[in-house]
């Protein structure tokens, strides 16, 4: 049976999902499509708070601003918002205790002593999980929980209109353990058909924004159409995404778009093809076939090098007109990571434990999953995707140093990403392109705020703004990997090899998660899941048959 392709055609993938025109109109066999069942109620006991004040002691500050590290601090919690941000000494010092916030009958104070604390991880392009990939809602949330994840934007919600939207009410209530949600609609979905006028388009727009939409994901359409609906999310204060697919693309690409009112570009697609100086239309071998994904992805891979060369005329003018449109780039370049080196993808450590049987099975070669390309993948396809990723690089950091907005998206669930862990792998490739670690953790957290439009609620660590924080033990500052749930290798004094770092503790809401706790839920979640298939992670073409 077909596997669910959650890209290919937005038409297709609106048939799926079933709309009420207005959230007063959501039942609960609406609410729980077959598959796709609902994230449990928070159980008693799973995070601590919110407190009527809560006091963290002696934190390194990474505050998300870019400003550098500055410690000890306290932090003064009330509620779920930040109170006060105060430094309270100078490293190898004793504290002066009249320089701390007084604790008062029935504070609670956390001793956060050399810790760093850094605002909530905002994941810009955040699929929930569903039916193809059989990952719940609990499995998914906790893994982003446990990585520092706040907040995510989940751009389709793919598992319908009404699913997505109690979510977002449920996190947003923090009766369910999940990062706070922004429901962004694939464009068109639950519509009878193709749009065939702007005005269809524009009165879809407006239904979905009576649903609860926060905003869009466009994958390209006809472009009097697709205008019409970018002009009109716009106009109602809406916010729009796209994945400017091949099948669109030559009509509609980052310019076009752009020009239009687009907020943000997912990917790359769209952005070579508008530094195009030599053709229109891409280089396509003459036996392309857009629903064969080795094809698909194996020529993504070759995008780039049409493009014009980097820091060139039009480069530059291409550039500066998207600066200029205060355009917003969501790379996501973890989730194409395996097209430059799949066996390092496939075999990454956290698989064993933390991967879903079901999700690993939907990652295997196979002609009919979308992103499970690998049907003969080559050293040639993998040299060609790695002189990509230079170029894109190239592109994503000018973009950051001339003052452009650049965010972090994982689009996890797919080709060998697992979510919250590779989200921390593309702040790390953040970092290949040549960002400092402190323009990376902006990335993650300011940056994603304000191409969100709530850079005055989260986003960073100042004084009025929601308490949504991560706690760590290790400098992520000095070294990414420790974000990992997994953490990093160190050879300790005793010359043995150990594990550090790991989020310590999240907080959202002013709610304070035990991070280790979260993962350990969901190695639990796998564990069984094993024990119910009797299937392990075994690597692909290795399966052993029964005697």
């Amino acid at each position: 049976m077909s596997r669910y392709r959650c890209d290919l055609f937005p038409w297709l993938s609106a048939l799926a999902i079933v709309m009420a025109i207005a959230p007063s109109t959501i039942a609960q066999h609406d609410v729980e499509p077959e598959g796709v069942p609902i994230a449990p109620d928070r159980p008693q006991g799973e995070g601590d708070g919110p407190y009527d004040r809560l006091i963290l002691r002696g934190g390194i500050l990474v505050d998300g601003t870019g400003a550098p590290p500055i410690g000890p601090m306290d932090i003064v919690i009330e509620g779920n918002k930040i109170m006060r941000v105060q430094s309270v000494g100078n490293p190898g010092m004793p504290i002066d205790p009249e320089k701390r916030p007084k604790a008062e009958e029935g504070d609670v104070e956390l001793d956060v002593h050399g810790m760093y604390i850094l605002p909530g991880f905002i994941d810009m392009h955040g699929h929930m999980g569903g039916k193809s990939q059989g990952t719940s809602a609990e499995y998914v949330f906790k893994l982003w929980m446990a990585h520092g994840i706040t907040t995510i934007r989940d751009p389709g919600s793919g598992n319908g209109v009404e699913w997505s939207v109690e979510h977002k009410r449920r996190s947003a209530a923090n009766e369910i353990t999940a990062p706070r949600i922004f429901a962004y609609i694939f464009f068109g979905a639950g519509h009878d058909g193709p749009f065939t006028t702007p005005d269809d388009a524009r009165q879809w727009i407006k239904d979905m924004e009576r649903a609860g939409a926060d905003g869009f994901k466009f994958f390209g359409y006809r472009p009097d159409i697709m205008q019409a609906a970018i002009e009109q999310a716009k106009a109602l204060g809406l916010r729009s995404a796209c994945h400017h697919a091949q099948l669109n693309v030559t009509r509609v690409n980052v310019l076009d778009s752009a020009r239009w009112g687009l907020t943000t570009m997912e990917h790359w697609y769209g952005l070579p093809e508008a530094l195009f100086t030599d053709r229109v239309i891409q280089d396509y071998p003459l036996d392309y076939n857009y629903n064969n994904e080795m094809h698909r992805f194996g020529q993504a891979g070759r995008l780039w090098k049409q493009a014009a060369e980097p820091h060139s005329d039009h480069w530059n003018n291409v550039m500066n007109e998207l600066l200029e449109l205060d355009f917003t780039l969501v790379p996501t370049m973890t989730i194409y990571e395996a097209s430059r080196d799949l066996m390092r993808v496939r075999r990454a450590e956290w698989h064993e434990e933390y991967t879903l049987p079901s999700l690993w099975n939907f990652y295997k070669p196979n002609r009919d999953s979308h992103g499970s390309y690998w049907f003969d993948w080559t050293t040639s396809d993998e040299i060609e995707w790695k002189r990509n990723y230079q170029l894109w690089m190239t592109f994503i950091n000018e973009y950051k140093n001339r003052g452009g907005r650049v965010c972090t998206g994982s689009d996890s669930g797919f080709i060998y990403k697992l979510y919250g862990f590779d989200y921390i792998r593309e702040l790390e490739l953040l970092q290949e392109a040549g960002f400092h670690p402190l323009e990376v953790i902006r990335a993650a957290t300011l940056m994603g705020a304000e191409a969100l439009g709530v850079a005055d609620q989260i986003g960073s660590i100042e004084p009025g703004k929601l308490a949504d924080l991560v706690i760590v033990e290790e400098n992520p500052i000095q070294n990414l990997k420790v974000l990992y749930g997994t953490g990093a290798i160190r050879v300790n004094k005793d010359n043995v090899p150990i594990r550090v770092g790991g989020v310590k503790y999240t907080i959202k809401d002013g709610i304070v998660y035990d991070a280790k706790k979260l993962l350990e839920d969901v190695r639990e979640i796998v564990a069984k899941s094993k024990a119910e298939t009797g299937q392990e992670i075994v690597q692909p073409g290795m399966e052993r048959e029964e005697d």
